[in-house]
């Protein structure tokens, strides 16, 4: 390489690197359990989890006894698996859970290990902090979804091309294998983004034209055989259609139309996003790029990480579906840059960060305490209006061990920003451990009350009790997977998707306004609800009624 890594004045000391890692483990930890599949992104992937448990089926996914082919298993068999474990201790959903922290979990080792890579022996911890200080990744981070797969094999890929030009073997079974991870996780993007990095990596910079390189990537093609073989043959085996199903209708074909139609706005989202998402870490990756811009071809630590951006946000803005939760694997290349520009900021821009950090979370914390007490006392101030109209029916208490919790870490916080000297280091430390505190308070003061309104519990256990003792099956209309999921979950509820009526039972689907059933004379409703708070879902279960 090209460029020499900085010899760090401050080394990370056995002491350091355990309260690092103790950061590391109280935010990774925190959240994964306490609460119900929440409303959007956790109730069909965990609906998928719990059929797994329920049928034994764990080839082919289901939903409510439906096949649901949009993604390989990868992630539901690891979180089945969590659930399955755990069950004598933890409900099966805090269970399936954990599997977000495992594949989390992996992306900080695997990201660290890249940083340290690129850039020196103390490097690594950095690109750890810088990533979970990362707005983006608070929530997704704690959530059951694929994508963390996703993004641990991603994370594994670019510690793989770090060392690609070294160590051929060990090169080749990183990359391979986290492509495999993440095409058993999300399907066929993953391939696609090593396939364009690779590419890339070469045709943009000399220094990647070399045999070790090529070399690297043949071993990497025969670790990821396997996993783009072994599943999509014994699906074929065990259903052509089902096969076809998720080869086609969910991926080629989508992609086939989507490029008819073209990119639309949505194309601008990630662009228009990243900048919150990546926070604090994009300025910083852009400063560093903007610095070494002329001595790009020479600093090949900057290579990979820039040439991987460049591939992630150009695939994933043309993709057919566009969420903010797709954008994690763009935090990877993002931080690493990041990382890069540690040894690079004047004193005053790191001091600047720190402050800001320090003085936005020191407000959101005394908003959070603030609106909290007033919950718990009933003060008419507006934000308890505000907060009890947002959750109607939601009758605050005062439980013991978060509240302890919430104390110890804000005082925990507050000792440790005060404490004596600045610099760039402690200004993204400052930073990771603020958005730590934020979520723990999240977690224990305001959990029962985040849990009323993300949670469908309530509303299908109503349902549940006004359901008749005896009828032959419900029909559901204009109802999603994860809403099937909930009422399977929940009340052990079955919904078919029946277009001719022919089930005695209606579950349907709209909003307060609805207008009633055309033929409602054939049908009584008897009973209505949704839960707590949510303006824009409304279900009405309705009875078949013989005509006079």
């Amino acid at each position: 390489m090209y460029f020499i890594k900085p010899t760090d004045p401050n080394p990370i000391t056995p002491a350091k690197a355990f309260l690092l890692g103790l950061l590391c483990l109280i935010w990774l930890g925190t959240g994964l359990v306490g609460h119900d599949p929440w409303k959007p992104d956790e109730v069909s992937g965990f609906g998928l989890i719990y059929s797994m448990l329920q049928n034994g089926d764990w080839l082919a996914p289901t939903i409510a006894g439906e096949p649901f082919m949009d993604k390989p298993p990868l992630f539901y068999w690891t979180a089945a698996l969590f659930a399955k474990i755990f069950s004598p201790l933890l409900p099966l959903h805090d269970g399936a859970r954990l599997a977000s922290g495992f594949y989390t979990a992996l992306t900080l080792l695997f990201v660290g290990l890249a940083g340290r890579k690129l850039y020196g022996e103390n490097r690594g911890w950095a690109a750890v902090i810088i990533l979970i200080g990362c707005l983006g990744m608070l929530v997704s981070a704690h959530q059951m979804t694929t994508d963390l797969a996703l993004l641990a094999g991603c994370a594994m890929m670019l510690h793989g091309f770090s060392l690609s030009k070294e160590r051929v073997l060990l090169a080749g079974a990183l990359i391979g294998t986290g492509m495999g991870i993440g095409f058993m996780s999300k399907g066929f993007i993953s391939p696609i983004l090593l396939v364009l990095i690779a590419a890339s990596l070469p045709l943009a910079f000399r220094g990647w034209r070399k045999r070790q390189y090529y070399l690297s990537l043949a071993a990497a093609f025969l670790f990821a055989l396997p996993w783009l073989t072994i599943w999509p043959l014994l699906l074929y085996q065990y259903s052509p259609q089902l096969f076809s199903e998720w080869a086609w209708a969910h991926n080629i074909g989508k992609w086939i139309s989507y490029a008819k139609t073209g990119p639309g706005r949505d194309s601008l989202y990630y662009l228009e996003n990243l900048p919150w998402l990546a926070w604090p870490a994009m300025p910083l990756a852009v400063w560093v790029v903007w610095k070494s811009r002329k001595r790009l071809s020479q600093r090949e630590d900057l290579q990979l990480p820039l040439v991987s951006f460049a591939v992630m946000l150009v695939t994933l803005s043309l993709a057919a579906d566009i969420e903010e939760v797709f954008a994690l694997p763009m935090l990877l290349p993002i931080t690493l840059l990041a990382t890069a520009s540690l040894s690079m900021l004047k004193r005053g821009a790191a001091n600047a960060l720190d402050w800001f950090g320090i003085m936005t979370f020191a407000l959101i914390a005394i908003l959070m305490w603030w609106g909290w007490a007033g919950l718990l006392l009933d003060n008419q101030a507006k934000i308890t209006h505000w907060l009890k109209d947002y959750q109607p029916g939601f009758e605050p208490e005062l439980h013991t061990a978060p509240f302890v919790i919430a104390i110890i870490a804000t005082v925990t916080w507050v000792v440790m920003v005060w404490r004596v000297g600045r610099s760039m280091r402690r200004a993204t430390l400052n930073w990771a451990s603020g958005v730590t505190l934020i979520w723990i308070l999240a977690m224990t003061l305001w959990l029962p009350w985040l849990d009323s309104g993300k949670s469908y519990r309530g509303m299908v256990t109503a349902m549940t009790q006004a359901l008749p003792a005896h009828y032959q099956c419900i029909a559901a209309e204009h109802l999603g997977d994860g809403h099937r999921a909930m009422l399977y979950y929940f009340g052990n509820i079955i919904t078919l998707r029946d277009p001719k009526h022919l089930c005695d039972l209606r579950l349907i689907r709209g909003d307060r306004l609805s207008k009633p059933l055309r033929d409602e004379n054939h049908w009584e409703k008897i009973w209505e609800g949704s839960r707590k708070g949510d303006k824009n879902e409304h279900f009405r279960l309705y009875r078949r009624v013989e005509s006079p």
